[in-house]
């Protein structure tokens, strides 16, 4: 449960579905490239508006109890809130407005179906999946009737419209781009 893991050892990162707990593995480099550029620019679209975005580690509550015996806890790259009665001293309790998830191989089959379905359940607006190899990024709209209107994926030619943030867009060059 969620009072489990506020017992857990400091510096150690898990994430709870459905009550199973799984340990966060260090990302890669690309991985924090891609999630560094993105934040950094919703970062700096957000400054002085009502929404924040909070990069990892960052807990998410979709379902928050108040006796902390909730069983779904997840650590998404990125979320933006702009419910500032949801956020907490450790993080996020109810769905964000926008999650994004940036694939890793340990993680992509819970980031692709299960925090997928969660995020549709609790009522999260917008959902993204970075692929790094791929260099694409899918789009999910939630809608509150529960469905799934759109999928759009873009690739590293364009910028991307921020669905839930009018006039905000992502430059995926910037995301994409080759480091040395």
């Amino acid at each position: 449960t969620y009072a489990d893991l506020l017992v857990l050892p400091e510096g150690e990162r898990w994430e709870l579905l459905d009550g199973e707990a799984y340990m966060m593995g260090q990302p890669t480099t690309a991985h924090q490239r891609a999630l560094g550029d993105l934040f950094y620019q919703l970062y700096a679209f957000l400054k002085g508006k009502p929404c924040e975005a909070f990069p990892a580690p960052f807990g998410v509550r979709l379902f928050p109890k108040a006796d902390k015996s909730d069983d779904t806890v997840f650590e998404p790259d990125i979320v933006v809130v702009c419910d500032a009665s949801k956020i907490s001293d450790r993080g996020c309790n109810g769905a964000p407005d926008l999650v994004i998830e940036i694939l890793s191989p340990s993680t992509a089959t819970n980031d692709l179906l299960s925090k997928f379905n969660k995020y549709h359940d609790a009522g999260v607006r917008e959902y993204w999946i970075v692929d790094i190899d791929k260099r694409s990024v899918a789009v999910y709209h939630f809608e509150k009737n529960g469905f799934l209107p759109a999928i759009h994926t873009v690739n590293e030619d364009g910028a991307l419209a921020v669905n839930v943030l009018p006039g905000c867009t992502v430059d995926l060059k910037a995301v994409f781009a080759e480091r040395p």
